[in-house]
């Protein structure tokens, strides 16, 4: 038997579709003009590979950053199918992203590769705030294989909140009392169409409208771990990343200024709070993790586990300190991007049950900035004595105010679960920045890990490459 064919197109924009003779859509190479030709000799790093039918036979394919191949499949056979693919999405727009680009990246790059997949989308594009929210707690959630929303990390974090709470409601979970989460129902789709889009860059690597969507074509799911962040026993919202000080506080100032174009209030904002840096007093307590990874071992996960480790809090092992803080950081996930490489959580992974909590101490203005330019590049950012970083399941956050402690907190900034988190008045000195939206209003938050609570369309990476980022605003 001769050695099987293999075909290339490049570049990806380059693809068609045909329809064989049942109605069915299947993927075609261009002309042979617009691809020269051309014999692939070697594969470049292999973005992501799946099995699909193009001219009614089945095909290995394979997409790398410029190039997709295929080679027919002797003798022809169905081991590959991917079972988890999804047939029906609701896809979520938010065509205020960033450069208002987040239309244009859906129908030009993503929607021409679900037709391609004969995926059926139903589409919303929010109008407002708190849109993504209300389309999730209301439409029928079982007549969809999946959600796929389209924008920042502010969108998908909304997202992702709207699919917890709706699963909580669901299951009759009181979200009002320390109760324990039951999973997301559907996986979800990021696709990226954000300035910083740091869940998109750590579930796929890149920020490629193009990657992320054979992703979820060939149904490549990943579970991932989630913060509850609450007040008093209320649930402010689900998320995957906090930061509190610095900057809480510089996300605050740029949606004051929203006027701006995108990348200038952000680097009017980080400038402008590095002019008048503060610390925050507060008291600081945290639960140290103890071999929480071992329960999530591939095999051995299951909700009983689970919710043993998280009901294992011995009050003896809480750490507590008390002091000034120019920033604390409470994430999940790696939080890869540009601007960090590394990400800005390096020690973590987006599945192993534990947060990285990682508090700047009080320092001078220099060597802070000095902190946050070795996120940049490949150099250790917590190399610095101000800097303390630790493994946890629980941290609560309690500041102070006029040499006292707050216990208080309004009714209406503490029932978020009503609504999409959003700007509340600035006139309360305690700005949070979750997942790049601002959460406002209370003195005392108390940030849990949920282990694999939700599961996105993508897969782990555990590798970065060696290569250097400079940040433009500093």
């Amino acid at each position: 038997m001769s050695a099987p064919r293999r075909r290339s197109v490049t570049p990806l924009a380059a693809w068609s579709e045909a329809a064989d003779s049942s109605g069915g859509r299947a993927l075609r190479e261009p002309s042979a003009a617009s691809q020269g030709d051309t014999e692939v000799g070697a594969l470049q790093d292999q973005i992501c590979r799946g099995i699909f039918q193009i001219e009614k036979k089945s095909c290995d394919v394979v997409l790398t950053p410029s190039r997709l191949t295929w080679t027919p499949i002797e003798p022809e056979s169905l081991t590959g199918y991917f079972p988890k693919r999804p047939k029906v999405l609701k896809v979520i727009i938010n065509p205020y992203s960033h450069k208002k680009e987040a239309k244009q990246v859906y129908y030009e790059q993503v929607a021409p590769l679900f037709k391609l997949a004969d995926i059926k989308t139903d589409i919303t594009i929010t109008e407002h705030e708190g849109h993504a929210f209300s389309v999730l707690k209301e439409c029928d959630i079982q007549e969809f294989d999946g959600v796929v929303c389209v924008g920042g990390d502010g969108t998908t974090s909304e997202v992702a909140h709207g699919l917890l709470v709706r699963a909580q409601t669901d299951a009759g979970r009181d979200i009002d009392s320390n109760f324990m989460p039951v999973r997301a129902p559907l996986p979800l789709g990021i696709i990226p169409a954000g300035s910083t889009n740091v869940l998109a860059f750590s579930v796929h690597g890149i920020k490629h409208p193009g990657t992320a969507a054979m992703h979820i074509i060939m149904g490549n799911l990943q579970e991932v771990d989630v913060c509850s962040f609450n007040s008093h026993h209320r649930l402010l919202q689900f998320g995957f990343s906090a930061m509190f000080g610095f900057g809480g506080r510089t996300l605050a100032l740029a949606e004051k200024h929203r006027w701006m174009p995108s990348n200038q209030r952000k680097e009017f904002a980080v400038i402008k709070t590095l002019t008048n840096l503060k610390s925050e007093a507060c008291e600081l307590s945290f639960l140290p993790t103890e071999n929480a990874h071992v329960a999530y071992q591939k095999g051995k996960r299951n909700e009983d586990e689970m919710n043993a480790i998280e009901q294992c809090n011995d009050e003896d092992k809480w750490q507590t300190m008390q002091g000034h803080f120019l920033n604390i950081s409470i994430m999940a996930i790696p939080c890869i991007c540009s601007m960090a490489p590394r990400g800005l959580a390096p020690n973590t992974r987006l599945d192993n049950g534990s947060m990285s909590l990682i508090a700047v101490q009080n320092s001078s203005r220099a060597d802070f900035i000095k902190h946050l330019k070795r996120y940049g590049n490949l150099k250790n950012q917590f190399d610095f004595p101000f800097v303390k970083t630790y493994t946890v399941q629980e941290v609560k956050i309690h500041a102070r105010i006029d040499n006292g402690w707050t216990e208080t907190t309004s009714e209406e900034n503490s029932n978020f679960h009503s609504r999409r988190p959003s700007v509340l008045s600035l006139k309360e000195s305690y700005p949070w920045n979750v997942d790049g939206n601002l959460m406002e209003g209370t003195s005392e938050v108390h940030i849990k890990i949920h282990p694999q609570l939700i599961t996105l369309y993508g897969r782990n990476i555990e590798e970065f490459d060696d290569h250097t980022v400079k940040c433009s605003c500093l």
